[in-house]
């Protein structure tokens, strides 16, 4: 069967017109990115969360840029068909536009994907506008900002619609082709979606945004820990895979496996 043809940002752009909700997940390796690809998600997105739901960090300041640049390359390689997106890692999007242009410019150039992200409104437009004008599509992030977390206090709801607002008017005009909201009220999430031409990819923003992003581990049900509240677990990996290993260690210290039918002759 003939594959679909590579989603593109023209493309998601037309999807909000035509009121088609778009679905992005997170993915940070080969044979995630492929099945998440096959489901038919029109955006996979290489997060700096593998800092906290792959490395095991507490927040996502530590991931690096050659961290995430190899990670992209093996996402790069397995997607087909969904847009790929790549989170630009603490401090990137502050090291100069000129900077942020070439290292942004590596990952297309070097992983196969097609666009990236950075947090930031008014206070990245020139960045958005640098990026934008040298080729590079960029898809911008308010409300929580995780890279921020130390200003902002933590993981709060943020609540300043007139300054949510500003901050998404800024990043479109700069030439952002879409917006990540998270954390913010739905009400909010639902006037800046009607108010702006670009679509909005919402996470713990309520149900009138554009589209709807959740990190695969959150939603496959492999997160340790604390589970955020705009998350819906679709499957219960983790009692899934411990099962499974506690059977095979079970059967080895048993003397069940391996067994005539798993030996060579």
């Amino acid at each position: 069967m003939k594959r679909p043809a590579r989603i593109t940002v023209p493309q998601l752009v037309r999807m909000k017109e035509a009121g088609e909700a778009i679905t992005m997940l997170t993915a940070y390796d080969y044979p995630t990115a492929a099945l998440v690809d096959a489901a038919g998600v029109e955006a996979v997105l290489v997060g700096d969360s593998l800092a906290m739901v792959v490395q095991g960090h507490e927040t996502t300041l530590p991931v690096t840029f050659e961290q995430i640049k190899y990670h992209a390359e093996m996402v790069g390689r397995a997607v087909q068909h969904a847009l790929v997106i790549v989170d630009l890692p603490f401090p990137t999007n502050h090291l100069g536009v000129h900077r942020v242009i070439e290292l942004a410019g590596q990952l297309l150039k070097e992983c196969r994907v097609q666009a990236v992200k950075l947090e930031g409104g008014a206070d990245q437009a020139n960045v958005i506008a640098g990026l934008t004008t040298a080729g590079i599509p960029v898809m911008a992030h308010v409300g929580l900002r995780p890279q921020n977390v130390h200003n902002m206090g933590g993981y709060k709801v943020q609540r300043d619609a007139e300054r949510l607002m500003a901050d998404a008017k800024a990043a479109q005009d700069a030439g952002a082709f879409g917006i990540v909201l998270e954390c913010i009220p739905a009400e909010d999430a639902a006037w800046i979606s009607r108010e702006l031409k670009i679509p909005t990819i919402g996470i713990g923003a309520g149900a009138q945004c554009d589209g709807q992003v959740l990190v695969l581990h959150d939603l496959l049900g492999l997160t340790n820990g604390f589970v955020p509240k705009f998350v819906k677990q679709y499957a219960d990996l983790r009692s899934t895979i411990t099962d499974a290993v506690t059977n095979y260690r079970d059967e080895v210290r048993a003397g069940k496996f391996p067994t005539k039918e798993q030996e060579f002759k």
